[in-house]
């Protein structure tokens, strides 16, 4: 174990820096339509359950491999594995480490396009109107421009380590965050026909479901209360490794699930009321953020204020992320391939300048390659490797690893996250995590498999 390495100066960093690499798209943007999509209040409280259930134990085990390692996922497992089998650990987990990479390809991107928003809505919103979102993405340059200017930022951060810039800019990024939080959901909430929106959000409906539809929104749950972690390529584990043993891992990530689930209900209750006050479609899809809502700040008094305030908590949401992630990049790069930190950071911002290449040219240069049939592009691609299959396989891979004696094993995942002051992780909870917990992940995802083609 390297007992050099940089750790975090505070417990708050650590916290924050862990909820910041979950607060992302998956809660801002994804959680919000998907719930539409799927009724609203039902799919809440079983997003809560799984959240509990499915995603909570997950992010113990990747935040004890993360400590426990002292290192990212491939080192980590290389260093845990109680086998002989070192090196095929290894290589599983560099596999599962490229998703961080694949991830950021598409991230970075798309977190351009929420600071392309903030900007227009700072300059009066004028350009936003109806059809500005095709037009943006049929023009490569301007996807571009605030593409790397995010990348840029990320790799400027991550320059200085984890206690000279990256934990005190995920502290003012999350308090930030949390004060427009705070600001939109009072404004929501004060909007004519706003409490329809919230019943729609937050009231179970079951005369909604039936049959296929309710076993549908089971699944649709199940996957969200999982992803919105991001677990399994290990960006959640890199936070671990900077973390001390003085607080036990239950305790904080209690904190951090709470965290992750505020900004996701309170993303819920500034579109689900403003969607009722203009009569708009909560189950509009991906297109909610994009489209339909600067429909109804174009209708609001100060649109523009509104909409620059939104998207500039979107854009932070999803900067935190990139910053969590790319540190993720940045660390196996001093670890495992020992270069220093200013040289690991300028190479992969240099390759992901490069891997966003892609994905920004499947809306326009690249429009007529469909690489999953259909309408789909590059995309679409991207995301289905990470979301669709390297996150819940990771996730399955680092369950077995963590209670399987040719793994790491039970015991010794039990003791590292039990180590330190506060909450423990209960040992009846042993069978469960063991058998049912990875049935549970393989059928998330052969299940979305068979969604996807069938």
């Amino acid at each position: 174990m390297n007992n050099e390495r940089e750790l975090f100066a505070s417990r708050l960093g650590f916290i924050l820096m862990t909820a910041g690499c979950a607060i992302g798209l998956g809660n801002v943007w994804r959680f919000p339509y998907v719930a539409g999509q799927y009724g609203g209040g039902l799919f809440v409280l079983l997003y809560l359950f799984f959240l509990v259930f499915l995603g909570f134990p997950v992010m113990m085990m990747e935040l004890a491999l993360g400590r426990a390692g002292r290192s990212t996922y491939p080192g980590a497992f290389q260093k845990l594995t109680l086998s002989k089998a070192k090196k095929p650990w290894y290589i599983i987990a560099l596999i599962l480490f490229s998703g961080s990479f694949i991830l950021l390809s598409f991230y970075t991107v798309i977190t351009g396009w929420l600071f392309s928003y903030t900007f227009e809505y700072l300059k009066g919103g004028a350009n936003l109107k109806s059809g500005y979102f095709e037009a943006f993405l049929k023009s490569p340059g301007n996807q571009i421009i605030c593409t790397f200017v995010m990348l840029a930022a990320t790799v400027a951060i991550c320059l200085g380590g984890i206690r000279k810039t990256i934990e005190k800019s995920i502290k003012w990024m999350m308090g930030g965050l949390f004060f427009l939080l705070l600001v939109l959901v009072v404004k929501s909430l004060c909007l004519p026909n706003a409490s329809a929106g919230v019943r729609f959000f937050l009231m179970p409906s079951f005369e909604k479901f039936a049959g296929n539809n309710f076993l549908e929104t089971v699944h649709a749950a199940m996957s969200q209360a999982f992803f919105t972690l991001s677990l399994g390529i290990g960006s959640i584990a890199i936070c671990g490794s900077y973390f001390g043993k003085e607080r036990s891992l239950p305790n904080e990530g209690l904190w951090i699930v709470i965290f992750d689930t505020l900004v996701a209900v309170c993303a819920g209750l500034i579109i689900f009321p403003s969607c009722y006050a203009y009569n708009v479609a909560p189950g509009a899809g991906p297109s909610l953020i994009f489209i339909t809502l600067p429909l109804v700040f174009q209708n609001m008094a100060a649109g523009w204020l509104w909409g620059s305030l939104f998207f500039l908590f979107l854009t932070i949401a999803a900067f935190s992320t990139l910053v969590a992630v790319f540190e993720n990049l940045a660390a196996f790069g001093i670890d495992e391939l020992k270069w220093s930190r200013k040289k690991s950071c300028t190479v992969f911002g240099l390759a992901l300048a490069v891997s966003s290449l892609p994905c920004i040219f499947g809306f326009n240069i690249l429009s007529n390659f469909h690489p999953l049939g259909g309408s789909s592009n590059i995309l679409d691609l991207e995301d289905f490797i990470v979301s669709d299959n390297l996150l819940p396989l990771g996730a399955l891979i680092l369950s077995i690893f963590c209670t399987r004696r040719f793994g790491w094993g039970q015991e010794n995942f039990y003791n590292e996250i039990n180590t330190g002051k506060g909450l423990k992780f209960p040992r009846f909870f042993g069978f469960y995590l063991k058998w049912i917990l990875p049935l549970i992940i393989f059928a998330i995802w052969l299940i979305g498999i068979c969604k996807r083609f069938f």
